[in-house]
């Protein structure tokens, strides 16, 4: 395989030559190292993936075509290194203060995990010098700051590794039709499951209008019930009370109140068998009105789940391989922010996969759609563990062709699959693409951090996790910044 290189290249703009000039007269307070930034000869796109090497203490920037800036870096220092594996950027934060280093300022904070290691401006001494997190170039995360989203891929290698053109039957395979029908099908996916909210109202609005009407007509029938038996109890005492009569008068007095009380008998008899028949009826409707309220539920929850996964088909799959647990995660960004911060990824689907050979290690390697290409995606293999190489790793793997169904049509550039020894992390939650630490690698800056607290996650939500349970939201923090913020002029370096 070759490596991923720059098919054309294009002259810097007049603005990112001034930046760069304008970083080298200014990098008097950092060290040399800063003025050794790389920027490609041409006009760099959106930032796909960034590759932190430990090793060499340098992060490499990719667009689709390729790398488009190199910066130094420091990472953990001895007893807090910062943990090696497959990350996103969970949430930006333009002037952040630590939570657990005496109020530490961590400027253009781009965070990789809830439990604290993240990337952010600050010294760098020529050394990995931090307590986890990966220091960049103050400059350089302003202007990085400004570019990045969230789910953003950031690969941190204790080597030395770079994004090489690939190619497998086993990566996602897009189909145009599905595609181009994806956002109207979202559309009118969306407009069915409103529609069914909506009968949801009016069928519960219905079903309790009619159990109101079935509670009064048991109510009727319940009173007619208590003058009819009050008449027969009647009609029976005078029956008693004209075979026990010893006089005339005391018979006559019997056999009148046994008229009365037949007569009422007969009043309330039609009217008795009428509340029956109307107190049935109403009881049937209101079955009825329930099972349709049941009914209308079930389809808002059915019309809801299909309207999310039409949306969901519009944006980058992330799909993680665990050699581990021998299953297949998928995970979605929904888009939709989070309170405490960080934005909420959908993680619906999870199933049993088949590895050949599950006991030989099959490394860690990250597939990234880098761009749409003559026949479907264009892709590129990172490999930062011992084990298969990339195109062995995935000869053994079978996928679930149910899972495959419902997934690669509508895949989309910045798709990935991250195939790897390793369980997901316990980092891993609902706030979180993936995040997957190398457990053969020093993980002080990890280990050092307390894990997220567990957190109930609210019920009636509509982004349901299917596993890891729920691992809690992250310290308060100043000024959260969840979207894109502009850089400050003159530190830019697009």
């Amino acid at each position: 395989m070759t490596e991923f290189v720059v098919p054309r290249f294009r002259f810097l703009s007049v603005v990112a030559i001034g930046a760069l000039a304008a970083l080298a007269a200014t990098s008097t307070g950092l060290s040399a190292r800063v003025r050794g930034l790389e920027a490609a000869q041409r006009d760099a796109g959106e930032p796909i993936m960034a590759i932190v090497s430990i090793k060499s203490q340098n992060v490499t920037l990719y667009d689709a075509d390729g790398w488009i800036l190199k910066a130094p870096v420091s990472t953990g220092i001895r007893g807090r290194e910062t943990p090696a594996g497959v990350f996103a950027i969970l949430q930006k934060n333009i002037d952040h203060r630590s939570n657990l280093y005496d109020d530490a300022h961590m400027p253009h904070m781009q965070r990789l995990t809830w439990n604290g290691i993240a990337m952010h401006g600050g010294p760098l001494p020529g050394y990995a010098a931090s307590h986890g997190c990966v220091r960049l170039p103050y400059e350089f995360a302003a202007g990085l700051f400004d570019k990045t989203r969230i789910g953003m891929r950031v690969i941190i290698s204790p080597e030395d590794a770079t994004p090489v053109a690939f190619s497998h039957a086993a990566l996602l395979e897009p189909k145009g039709e599905a595609i181009s029908a994806a956002p109207e099908r979202a559309e009118a996916l969306a407009r069915e499951a409103a529609d069914a909210a909506k009968a949801v109202d009016e069928t519960k609005k219905a079903a309790k209008q009619t159990a109101r009407e079935a509670a009064s007509a048991q109510s009727a029938l319940r009173r007619l019930d208590r003058l009819k038996s009050s008449a027969e109890g009647e009609v029976a005492a005078a029956d008693k009370a004209i075979a026990s009569a010893k006089k005339d008068d005391a018979k006559a007095r019997a056999e009148a109140r046994k008229v009365k009380a037949a007569t009422k008998i007969a009043e309330v008899t039609p009217k008795y068998e009428a509340a029956k028949a109307d107190a049935a009826a109403k009881a049937d409707a209101a079955a009825k009105a329930a099972d349709a309220a049941k009914a209308a539920v079930t389809r808002r929850t059915e019309t809801a789940k299909a309207a999310e996964d039409a949306k969901l088909a519009l944006v980058p799959v992330s799909v993680y391989v665990s050699r581990a647990t021998q299953k297949l995660y998928v995970r979605r960004n929904t888009g939709k922010p989070w309170p405490d911060g960080g934005e909420v990824f959908d993680a619906t689907i999870e199933a049993p996969v088949t590895i050949r050979d599950p006991e030989r290690p099959i490394g860690t390697h990250v597939f990234t759609a880098m761009a749409e290409g003559d026949k479907g995606l264009r892709w590129t293999a990172v490999s930062i563990e011992n084990g298969d190489g990339a195109q062995e790793a995935l000869d053994r793997i079978t996928f679930p062709q149910e899972v495959l169904d419902r997934i690669a049509p509508t895949a989309l550039p910045r798709s990935s699959i991250i195939v790897s020894d390793e369980p997901l992390s316990r980092e891993t939650n609902y706030r979180t693409e993936f995040v997957a630490v190398l457990s053969d690698q020093p993980q002080g800056g990890f280990k050092t951090r307390k894990p997220t607290p567990v957190n109930t996650y609210p019920s009636g939500g509509a982004w349901q996790p299917s596993f890891f349970g729920f691992f809690g939201q992250p310290p308060s923090q100043r000024q959260q910044i969840n979207q894109r913020r502009r850089a400050p002029q003159g530190k830019g370096f697009w």
